[in-house]
């Protein structure tokens, strides 16, 4: 999950952290995705990141930098985006799906 801020408004000072970070026990995106490459479970497999935005902290700026930072450890498909708005939470009210296929 990528979110900014909390339930109650305050600031999520380890959010880039939840998306970014290279080390295991963080337990982020970057590492998901490069322990789910690695893994020889059989199938398809995809990386999804659900987030939400606030007009002066969009999304794309740090899921630019999960896909470069991915591509180094993974092979990554095209980027499929779904917007999610209008949300009745009152923090979180708008936000977006993110996918990618790992080959």
């Amino acid at each position: 999950m990528a979110r900014f801020f909390g339930d109650n408004g305050k600031p999520d000072d380890t959010s880039l952290k939840d998306l970014l970070s290279p080390y295991e026990q963080h337990r982020s995106a970057l590492t998901d995705c490069g322990k789910l490459s690695r893994s020889e479970l059989l199938g398809q497999k995809a990386i999804l990141i659900y987030g939400f935005e606030y007009e002066y902290m969009p999304l794309e700026p740090a899921i630019d930098a999960f896909e470069t930072l991915a591509r180094r450890c993974a092979q990554l498909g095209q980027r499929h985006t779904s917007v999610l708005e209008n949300l009745v939470h009152p923090v979180h009210a708008r936000g977006a799906v993110f996918g990618w296929e790992l080959r």
